[in-house]
């Protein structure tokens, strides 16, 4: 069960999963009181907005996330965030391996649990469709719960 508390989604470059996952969660979110973010295990992104196929692909599902910029992950993060999703195991393992260093408290797991969500930045428009389905249905998971 999921207690109230701020909620980040992590990828590796923040403009293509997490800012999607943080569009979708927004909106599914809207009665609870969630402070929601995203940001990139890299740097390689920073102030950039969200790839235009993310950006496409979350108008066409009625989410708006082209104001949105690009941040690497902090290490504060771990403070201000209970919450903290992933896209996929290499994400997770690169957060974890923070924890050895920083104590934390912020409960760290993939948001679509067990699955992962491939990075689609490669891929086609199909590769963006399939990624914002299963952020879709991770978020849909998490809210379930959330007390």
């Amino acid at each position: 069960m999921y207690k109230p508390g701020n909620v980040l989604m992590v990828c590796l470059g923040n403009i293509c999963r997490s800012p999607l996952a943080q569009g979708v969660f927004q909106n599914m979110s809207k009665e609870y009181n969630i402070k929601v973010d995203s940001a990139g295990i890299a740097n390689y992104h920073t102030g950039h907005p969200p790839d235009k196929r993310s950006i496409y692909v979350a108008q066409k599902n009625g989410i708006d996330i082209s104001k949105q910029k690009a941040r690497q992950f902090k290490v504060e993060d771990f403070k201000i965030f209970q919450y903290i999703f992933v896209m996929d195991k290499q994400n997770f393992f690169s957060l974890k391996k923070l924890c050895e260093t920083y104590q934390t408290n912020s409960l760290i797991q993939l948001l679509n649990k067990p699955y992962e969500i491939e990075d689609p930045y490669y891929g086609d428009d199909k590769s963006f469709e399939i990624a914002y389905n299963k952020i879709y249905q991770g978020c849909k998971r998490v809210l379930s719960s959330w007390r």
